[in-house]
């Protein structure tokens, strides 16, 4: 029972379900929060009782407190957290876009990070140490078409990453994001199917493979995250991928 634990939202699918493999074969118990009982069901399955399911909706504060108590209520830690759940939709022009489409993404993309980290936060200061990675995106610096929501959200959680390390870093815990860059997955199906920006026209070999992200999630939960407290590392820089063994 001495193994550590990681919560990791959007575990359903894409980089969340391989990060939930990869912490798994690394010896982590691993709790799954998403709104996809199902995939996780299965998911869970395949790895045994390391693994525990947890029905949560990250834009509903209630629901990210109650899943997050429940996995420190089983296994009696929580030495990371993974904000990872995240929408594309809507993609739209400012002019055309549903505002009310606009805002639930921000609940998701923005406030499920503030949610997780409001919920984790308490545990990990109480037991003095934990780590709070939060998935971000290339969005979060460059403006691109039809992607106002997710860019805006994205941005916003970046910062939001920056403010938690400056305020709980000095309490010992590690506080970081990750960028991916373009990555395999359903979302990138649906920005193909849009056609609006450059995202959209890359070739299918120009993304790289969900296990990258989740190999380097779980190097960064260890001693080699240490570098990018209160900043991201991307994968689209050499130094990341090397540093995950995916380039020599």
């Amino acid at each position: 029972m001495d193994s550590k634990v990681v919560a990791i939202t959007g575990a359903s699918r894409g980089i969340g379900a391989a990060a939930v493999r990869e912490f798994a074969r690394a010896g982590w118990r691993v709790a799954m929060l998403a709104r996809s009982l199902d995939q996780m069901t299965e998911l869970a399955a395949d790895i045994g009782e390391a693994a525990m399911v947890q029905p949560c909706d990250v834009a509903d504060w209630a629901s990210v407190q109650a899943a997050v108590q429940a996995v420190h209520a089983r296994w009696g830690r929580l030495d990371a957290l993974i904000n990872n759940a995240g929408v594309i939709d809507p993609i739209a022009r400012i002019e055309q876009v549903d505002p009310a489409a606009w805002g639930h993404a921000v609940d998701i993309n923005l406030n499920g990070v503030l949610h997780g980290m409001r919920a984790a936060i308490p545990l990990m200061k109480a037991a003095g140490r934990g780590t709070i990675i939060t998935v971000s995106s290339g969005a979060a610096s460059n403006a691109l078409e039809g992607w106002s929501s997710y860019c805006a959200a994205k941005a916003g959680a970046a910062m939001l990453t920056r403010v938690a390390h400056l305020e709980e870093g000095p309490n010992g815990l590690r506080i970081m994001g990750l960028s991916p860059g373009t990555v395999a997955t359903d979302m990138q199906a649906k920005i193909k199917a849009s056609g609006i920006n450059p995202v959209a026209a890359l070739p299918p070999g120009a993304h790289i493979p969900a296990d990258w992200p989740a190999k380097c999630l779980l190097w960064m939960c260890g001693p080699g995250g240490d570098a990018w407290l209160g900043k991201e590392l991307s994968l689209r820089d050499a130094e990341g991928r090397r540093a995950i063994g995916v380039l020599q």
